[in-house]
Formats: structure tokens, C-alpha cells, sequence
């Protein structure tokens, strides 16, 4: 009999529990777990974590008016739980890790009276604990620079040293800083805080040794001296405000000539050098000059000017930390010879030189062909030779050789003998 009844019984128990936590039944989904933690935290150092049960809609919707009416359940172990407190819609526990690492602590809600019920928000975070000691290297100017890490030359820096101790753990230590500039000076206080000036451009790293011991008791060793340290650094760019520019080049100059003009910076190298040609010394609008990067202290600049007047060079530079302007007037005359005029006489000259050049080749080849073909001489030397022969040739057998070899018709003066032998 008992045991027929006891399926009954244990259903009217299961409903008994149901009942009470109907509201957070109907009510789950509709909140959630904020959860805030002052962590990190060294070794030894408590750490608090506080979860809030606020309304998922922004608020809109009225949580109950009964302030027990929910119950906060944690899980932070292996972190040693050293107080916990519970108010209106929120828990906050002070927990303590004993070795360094990355732990989770969970946390839900559920009804008062129900704990196995389901809940009606939760929420997970992770607390970090370190060995060594925790806090920040912070480096500040007195002046605004609109790029992160930048810093100016020859201003005064001032470098601290804010050590994150919301328990006060290290309230009777006594701290010792070794800081290195990276600039090769070393300096050793006992104050967080120093001032410094660097006279040198270009990146540097500044490290930072702290150092903090102070009085323990305990139950197996008595007193003693406990002792943490932690390494911090930060990387600074450090650059020099742009004084001026140095502009080395003629202020007269003829057109059609190309022009040099060189630009010396004093400061930083800066990042971009935008120039403009104007009738006025203005400083050049954004959009009007001619950007150009720049990665040293000097930079050429070259134009040819086409047309006489009186001209200016707007010259703008710029690097991480400032700008600076400066100008440059050119007087342009016209050139004594023009080039299209130039061009048009030398093209000209050139031309007849070539023609003449091959008419002389062609009547010299044309008269050696003629020598070639008629060797013999002009009419009227062969007509001296013919009527003057006779007086000019000392005997008349010299003068029948001659008609001889001008007339091939003509037979020899002397005829071959045939000589017979009997």
C-alpha cells in the first residue's frame, strides 16, 4: 500500500516545488547577469566580482518589489571565496587565487525557494591572477598630439608608474623602480613618478622594473620578507616640431630652362611636402598643391616655367607633430632665342646641306661613268694632234706612225720579208 501511494506523493512534492518558482519560469529569458571584477590581481591579493540582475529590455520591464525573492548561485573554485554579500537584485563575492592563472567563475539566478529550478539568467567571466606584480606604465606631455605614442623632443616627459591594488595588498610594502629611457641613461628612485627630457629622435622603448617587498607572518616560518616584481615597458616615437624650411635655389630665370630648387628641413623628417605655383605667396589650399612623401631632411623640386612673370613657390611641410609654411619668388624673362623659332631655320639648314651634299655625289659618280666610256680625248686636242702632228714631230716616220695608229685602214710602213732557204 505504502508503495502505491508513494509515486502520488512524490508527484505532489515535485508540484509543491514547481509552484513557487512559476515566476521565474515565466520570467526566464527576460533578465540577465552583469557581472563587474576589479581583476587582475597578484598572487595572494583579493579580488572582487559583483553580478547585478537587470531586465534584458533596457529596463522596461519592473522587477519584483520583494528583494529576496531570487537567489545567486556561484561556482569559483579553485579560487578561495573570503566573503560574500547579498543586496536588492545583486551578490558580490571576494575571492583570493593562491596560484597564478586564468580561472572561470560562474554565477545564475533562480528562485528563492527553488534552487533546482531553472534559471532565470546566468552569466560567466574568467579572473586573471599573476605571480608578479600588476599595474601600468602611463607617459604623459604637456601637450596634445593627435597620434598615439607621439611625443616632442626636448619636452619635458612625465613617466609614472600606477600599480593596480584595489585590496591594498601592498599598503605596507615599500617599492624600489629601476628605469631604463633607452636613450642609455639609468636611474634608480623610490618614487612611481619621474621627469624627463629626451634630445634625440626616432623610437625608443622605455622598461621599467618595480620591485616591492614588505613584512609577512606565518604560522610555520614567523616573520619574514616577501618580495615581487614585475617588468613593464612602453615604445615612444619621438619627433622634433618642423622650425622651418630652408629653400636653396636661383629667383631668376629664363623660360624653357629647367629649374632646381632644393628644400632643406629643420626638425623631423616630414611625411609629406605639398607645393603650389602662384602669382601670390599664399599658403597652398588642400587640394591645390602637389603632395610628394619625403623620408629625409632635404627634397628637390624641379618645374619648368613656359611663360615669363613674376611667380611663387607656396611651400607646405608636414610630419607627425606639426607643419610649417615658407616661400619662394622666381622672376621668369623671356629666353633671348626661342626654340620654335630655333628649330625652324637650324631644320632648314640641315636640309640644304644634306641636298647639296647628294647632288655633289651624284655628278661626280655621273662623270667618272662618262670617263669610263669614252676614254678618248676631247675633238679639239684630237685636232691639234692630227694638223700640228707634222710641226710638232721632230721626223716624218714619227708622223706616219701617228696617222698610222689613228687610222687603222692603213697598211704598215714596212712589209715583212719572206726569206727562203735552199
Amino acid at each position: 500500500m505504502a508503495l502505491a501511494l508513494w509515486p502520488r506523493v512524490s508527484h505532489i512534492l515535485w508540484l509543491s516545488c514547481l509552484l513557487p518558482s512559476a515566476p521565474a519560469v515565466v520570467a526566464a529569458g527576460r533578465y540577465e547577469l552583469r557581472l563587474v571584477t576589479d581583476s587582475p590581481a597578484t598572487t595572494g591579493a583579493e579580488m572582487t566580482i559583483t553580478a547585478s540582475l537587470v531586465s534584458s529590455d533596457n529596463g522596461s520591464l519592473v522587477l519584483p518589489t520583494n528583494t529576496h525573492f531570487y537567489r545567486f548561485h556561484w561556482i569559483h573554485s579553485p579560487l578561495l571565496l573570503r566573503e560574500k554579500t547579498e543586496e536588492a537584485f545583486s551578490s558580490t563575492v571576494r575571492a583570493v587565487g593562491s596560484v597564478p592563472g586564468d580561472f572561470p567563475v560562474s554565477v545564475w539566478v533562480t528562485a528563492a525557494n527553488c534552487g533546482m529550478c531553472q534559471p532565470v539568467a546566468r552569466s560567466l567571466l574568467v579572473l586573471s591572477v599573476s605571480e608578479f606584480l600588476v599595474g601600468n606604465l602611463v607617459i604623459t606631455q604637456n601637450t596634445s598630439l593627435p597620434w598615439p605614442g607621439s611625443y616632442l623632443t626636448k619636452t619635458v616627459l612625465k613617466l609614472s608608474f600606477l600599480l593596480h591594488d584595489p585590496s591594498d595588498f601592498f599598503k605596507t610594502a615599500w617599492f624600489l623602480y629601476r628605469w631604463d629611457f633607452g636613450d642609455g641613461t639609468l636611474l634608480v628612485t623610490e618614487d612611481s613618478t619621474v621627469y624627463y627630457n629626451y634630445s634625440i629622435i626616432g623610437t625608443v622603448t622605455v622598461k621599467l622594473k618595480v620591485v616591492a617587498e614588505w613584512e609577512q607572518t606565518t604560522l610555520d616560518a614567523g616573520k619574514g620578507i616577501v618580495q615581487k616584481k614585475g617588468d613593464f615597458s612602453a615604445s615612444l616615437k619621438l619627433q622634433e616640431t618642423l622650425r622651418g624650411i630652408q629653400v636653396s635655389g636661383p629667383t631668376q630665370i629664363q623660360t624653357f630652362q629647367k629649374m632646381t630648387v632644393t628644400l632643406n628641413f629643420l626638425g623631423s623628417p616630414p611625411l609629406t611636402v605639398c607645393w603650389h605655383l602662384t602669382a601670390e605667396c599664399l599658403p597652398p589650399e588642400e587640394g591645390e598643391c602637389r603632395p610628394a612623401p619625403v623620408a629625409g631632411t632635404a627634397y628637390n623640386l624641379t618645374h619648368t616655367f613656359r611663360d615669363p612673370g613674376d611667380y611663387c613657390f607656396s611651400i607646405r611641410a608636414q610630419n607627425v607633430v606639426s607643419k610649417t609654411h615658407q616661400y619662394h619668388r622666381i622672376q621668369v624673362w623671356p629666353s633671348s632665342i626661342q626654340p620654335a623659332v630655333f628649330a625652324f631655320p637650324c631644320a632648314t639648314l640641315i636640309t640644304m646641306m644634306l641636298a647639296f651634299i647628294m647632288y655633289m655625289t651624284l655628278r661626280s659618280a655621273a662623270h667618272q661613268k662618262d670617263l669610263a666610256e669614252n676614254p678618248e680625248p676631247p675633238a679639239g686636242v684630237k685636232c691639234c694632234q692630227m694638223c700640228c702632228g707634222p710641226f710638232l714631230l721632230e721626223t716624218p716616220s714619227e708622223y706616219l706612225e701617228v696617222v698610222r695608229e689613228n687610222h687603222g685602214l692603213l697598211p704598215p710602213l714596212y712589209k715583212s720579208v719572206k726569206t727562203y732557204t735552199v
